[in-house]
C-alpha cells in the first residue's frame, strides 16, 4: 500500500502555506469564494501564508475580465494574500501561463526518472480494446502504453503520431488522511495512469497544479469536494516529484463540503444565489456575507450564528469543517446580513448607502449640500429597518424627490379612509400654524387633530399623511421624515395629495 510514507509529511511545526488558485472563467460564485475564505481564515488563524495563484492555461475559456473580477471580489470582501498575482513573492510568476519553462524542466525530469511515459493510444482505440475484452468503456484509459517496446514506439512515430505523457500510477492502494473526512483509500488499479501533457506538448492541469503547489511549498490543499476523486493522482505525482527533487513534502488535503442550492442540488453557476456580485448589488455587506459564507461547512459554536471577521480568524480551524453538504439559504443569509447592517457605526452605514442611491439615480456623482443633509438625517431612520443596503433607495427615495415628483403606489391607496379629504384637511389645519417643526410637535398636532378630533384609531390615523409624504404604505418614521422634508415641502405634499 502506498501511503506516502517515503515522503516527509507536514507536521504541526511546519509553517502553514495555503493557496487559492482559481481559473479566470466567468464571474466569481459563492462556492469559489467560500473556498478562498476558508483558506484565508486558516492562514490568518495559524499565522501562515496565503498564496493567490491564477490557473490560466485554458486560453479558450480564460479571460482578463474574469481575472479582474476575481481581484475585485477578494478586495471587496477584504480577503488578502501574502504572495501571488499583483503582490509578487519568491515563487513568481503566479500565473500558470507564464510558467511554461518551469513545467518543461519538471516534465523532462519525470520522463528521465521513469515516472512518466509516452502514450500513443487514441480514445477510439482504448474504447475498442474495452469492448473486445467485455469491459465497460467508461473505465477510461487501460494503461496499454505503459510497457510499449521500442519497436512499437518507433512504429507509432512512423505513423506520425504525437504522444501524450502519462504518469505511471503505483500498483498499490493509495491512502491519505483528509483533514475533513478522515482516512480515505483508493484501491490499486482504480485510478489509471493519467495524462499530464497533451500530444501538442501543452502541460495539463493535472500536472501544473501539483507542481506549483510543490514548488511554492504549499502545506495544506483546501479545496472543493468535487476534486476529491483527483487526489490519488496528486498523491502519486507528489511521490514522483519528491523522487526527482521538486517536492520537499506531501501536503495535507482537506476537501470542503459542497454548497447546495434549491432542491438539494449542488449550487450551479447558473443559479442566481451563486453570483457574488448579485449579492453585492442587492446590498449585502462584506461583514454579513463573510459571516454567512463561513457557516457553509463551519460554525463558531452550536448557538452562535453572528460573529465578526476577527472572531472567525481567531477560531477557524479546518479540522472543524463538516463533511456534510451545506445549503445556501438566502433568507438566513439576508437575516445575518441585516444584523451586521445594524451593527455598523452610523457614519459608516450612511456612507455605504451612497453607491446604491447613485445607482437608483436619486443623487448624482457628487452629493449636493442638501442631499448630504438628507442622507445624514435619514440614514439612522432606515438602518434598523433594512437587511440589505439595496432596500434603502426605495425606502428613502421620497426624501430626495421634488414635491411634484412623488409617485403614489397603488397598494398605498387601497387602505385610504372614505373621508380622506376630511382627514387631510384636518392634518393641514393642525400643521399649518406650527411654529416648532420637530417630530414631537408634529406628532402631537396630528394626534390631537386625527385621533382625538376625528376619532380615528392611532394605527390608521397617520396612514394618509404617510402616503402624502412618501407615496408608500410603509416608510421610515413619519414624523422624523417630515422634519427632514421641512414644513414647506410637507404641507405642499399634503395639499397635492388632497387634490
Amino acid at each position: 500500500m502506498t501511503n506516502a510514507s517515503a515522503i516527509p509529511t507536514v507536521t504541526a511545526e511546519t509553517p502553514v502555506r495555503v493557496r487559492f488558485c482559481p481559473s479566470p472563467t466567468g464571474t466569481p460564485h459563492v462556492g469559489l469564494i467560500r473556498t478562498a475564505l476558508f483558506n484565508w481564515a486558516y492562514a490568518r488563524h495559524t499565522g501562515g501564508k496565503m498564496i493567490f495563484r491564477i490557473e490560466d492555461t485554458d486560453a479558450k475559456r480564460d479571460s482578463e475580465e474574469s481575472y479582474l473580477q476575481l481581484l475585485d471580489a477578494l478586495k471587496w470582501l477584504g480577503i488578502t494574500w501574502d504572495e501571488g498575482v499583483e503582490v509578487g513573492g519568491p515563487h513568481a510568476p503566479y500565473r500558470q501561463s507564464q510558467r511554461g519553462d518551469i513545467y518543461k524542466d519538471v516534465i523532462a525530469k519525470l520522463v528521465a526518472g521513469g515516472h512518466a511515459y509516452e502514450s500513443y493510444s487514441t480514445p477510439e482505440e482504448v474504447e475498442d480494446r474495452h469492448k473486445a475484452a467485455g469491459r465497460d468503456v467508461k473505465l477510461g484509459y487501460d494503461n496499454f502504453d505503459r510497457d510499449l517496446t521500442a519497436e512499437q514506439i518507433a512504429a507509432f512515430k512512423q505513423e506520425g503520431r504525437a504522444p501524450a505523457l502519462r504518469l505511471r500510477m503505483p500498483d498499490a492502494d493509495i491512502t491519505f488522511t483528509d483533514l475533513v473526512r478522515g482516512e480515505i483509500t483508493f484501491r490499486a488499479g482504480s485510478v489509471p495512469d493519467y495524462a499530464i501533457v497533451r500530444p501538442n506538448g501543452a502541460p495539463l492541469y493535472t500536472l501544473v497544479n501539483p507542481v506549483d503547489d510543490a514548488l511554492m511549498g504549499v502545506t495544506h490543499v483546501l479545496r472543493g469536494e468535487d476534486l476529491l476523486s483527483s487526489t490519488p493522482r496528486q498523491v502519486a505525482l507528489y511521490e514522483a516529484l519528491y523522487a526527482i527533487g521538486v517536492a520537499e513534502y506531501m501536503p495535507l488535503f482537506g476537501h470542503l463540503p459542497y454548497v447546495m442550492g434549491a432542491g438539494n442540488k449542488k449550487l450551479s453557476k447558473r443559479d442566481p444565489e451563486s453570483s457574488l456580485f448579485l449579492h453585492r448589488d442587492r446590498g449585502f455587506i462584506p461583514e454579513g456575507l463573510l459571516n454567512y459564507l463561513s457557516l457553509l461547512g463551519w460554525s463558531l459554536s452550536a448557538d452562535e450564528d453572528i460573529f465578526t471577521v476577527a472572531q472567525l480568524v481567531e477560531n477557524f480551524d479546518v479540522h472543524d469543517v463538516l463533511a456534510n453538504p451545506a445549503r445556501f439559504d438566502i433568507k438566513k443569509a439576508e437575516a445575518i446580513n441585516g444584523t451586521h447592517v445594524r451593527l455598523l457605526e452610523a457614519g459608516d452605514f450612511r456612507n455605504r448607502l451612497v453607491p446604491y442611491l447613485q445607482a437608483a439615480e436619486l443623487v448624482g456623482e457628487t452629493l449636493t449640500q442638501r442631499e448630504n443633509i438628507i442622507l445624514s438625517e435619514a440614514a439612522p431612520l432606515v438602518q434598523e429597518r433594512i437587511t440589505l443596503l439595496g432596500e434603502a433607495p426605495e425606502m428613502m427615495a421620497f426624501l430626495f424627490k421634488k414635491d411634484d415628483a412623488v409617485d403614489v403606489a397603488e397598494d398605498a391607496l387601497k387602505g385610504m379612509p372614505e373621508n380622506l379629504g376630511e382627514v387631510l384637511d384636518a392634518a393641514l389645519a393642525a400643521l399649518e400654524p406650527l411654529e416648532s417643526w420637530d417630530a414631537e410637535s408634529i406628532q402631537s398636532a396630528l394626534k390631537s387633530a386625527l385621533v382625538e378630533g376625528l376619532g380615528i384609531k392611532p394605527r390608521f390615523a397617520f396612514g394618509p399623511v404617510r402616503t402624502a409624504m412618501s407615496g408608500r404604505k410603509v416608510s421610515p418614521p413619519l414624523f422624523e421624515s417630515m422634519v427632514i422634508l421641512g414644513k414647506e415641502s410637507s404641507l405642499t405634499r399634503l395639499r397635492a395629495f388632497r387634490g
